[in-house]
């Protein structure tokens, strides 16, 4: 008998521990979710901030061997 108490504490035991770990990882998602909420990641920036992409159009051949060999010896 006092072998099932043991199993039964044990199981008990594993169950709490379970279920405060599952609600700490939750709570701590939403934190991080309400954290991070309010980040607006595509505001101006701010400073001296300088436009990298341009404006500049180069011709680029619609074929040719070099790029067909590039293709065929790095399978890109």
């Amino acid at each position: 008998m006092s072998q099932f108490f043991n199993l039964l504490y044990d199981t008990i035991k594993v169950f709490i521990f379970f279920v405060a770990f599952t609600l700490l990882f939750y709570y701590g998602i939403v934190w991080l979710n309400d954290e991070y909420e309010g980040y607006h990641k595509y505001d101006q920036p701010q400073g001296g901030a300088v436009k990298v992409i341009g404006n500049k159009q180069e011709e680029v051949p619609v074929f040719s061997l070099k790029r067909l060999y590039f293709y065929y010896h790095y399978g890109e």
